[in-house]
């Protein structure tokens, strides 16, 4: 049997009935592997001791054909990062389809999506190699912010106009309630993971209700009946106050009255 020649670098061999598939031992050569085998290195290794001959070699890949794509290491990290990034985003859809009727259950089911996308692998990948390049390449960061972050506030804050206004009065502030939300929802964890910390689903699923609940019970307006009963509570005892004081003078008054009273009355009896 004649043995077929070797074939370039992402070029799949069109001819036989085996076309399309991959050799059994042979790495793919496609530049997504390329790009998720440089980020696992970059994420092991570090930015600066991360090399292209590395990468390359880990890829199966020739160091010529990866320098032809990318010029440098920089430029194949932000590449690298970039789809990673890309990949790990929440669909704003994804949100959309967790309402329900009950608010409270709503935010449950996203702050469950948020946090398992967090505390993902490729969450965690994301959080140790932006923190670590943040300082070096802030475009970085502000990308990560851009495509995941600003649409997910935008979504939420969206949400609270739409669930929580009452009687067709705007809920102020609904912006921040947004960064609020995922400051104590999400935020938490993320951070608390970037540190080493290792939570067990159960301690998931308690910090995401009762963060719901807290976040909740804050965010929500006063029940009106309950505004106003306060209201007229606060009036009623600064009524009786007034009634009081207004007592106390009288009683003053009066007895500064009788008392010349009782003096002419003492002197007459004499």
């Amino acid at each position: 049997m004649t043995e077929q020649p070797a074939e370039a670098d992402g070029a799949p061999s069109a001819t036989g009935p085996t076309s399309g598939k991959r050799r059994p031992g042979r790495p793919t050569l496609s530049n997504e592997h390329l790009l998720d085998t440089a980020l696992d290195l970059f994420l092991q290794n570090g930015f600066e001791r991360t090399t292209i001959e590395g990468i390359a070699a880990a890829a199966g890949m020739a160091k010529r054909t990866v320098y032809t794509r990318y010029g440098d290491k920089t430029t194949l990290f932000k590449a690298a990062l970039t789809r990673a990034i890309e990949e790990w985003i929440i669909p704003i859809e994804l949100l959309q389809e967790a309402e329900s009727d009950d608010l409270e259950e709503t935010l449950l089911r996203i702050g469950q999506i948020l946090v398992a996308n967090v505390l993902s692998r490729g969450g965690q990948r994301l959080l140790h190699l932006t923190n670590a390049v943040s300082g070096q390449m802030p475009e970085i960061s502000a990308f990560n912010v851009q495509k995941g972050t600003e649409p997910t506030l935008a979504y939420l804050a969206d949400l609270f106009r739409r669930r929580i206004a009452r009687d067709g009065v705007e809920l102020p502030h609904a912006d921040e309630a947004a960064e609020a939300f995922l400051d104590l929802v999400v935020g938490g964890p993320a951070n608390a993971s970037s540190r080493g910390v290792v939570f067990t689903s159960d301690e998931v699923d308690r910090h995401t209700r009762y963060s719901v609940g807290l976040f909740l019970r804050g965010v929500l307006p006063p029940d009106r009946d309950a505004v106003v009963a306060e209201e007229e509570k606060v009036r009623l005892e600064r009524s009786i106050a007034e009634a009081l004081t207004q007592l106390d003078q009288a009683r003053t008054q009066l007895e500064a009255g009788l008392r010349p009273a009782e003096v002419r009355d003492d002197v007459s009896c004499e």
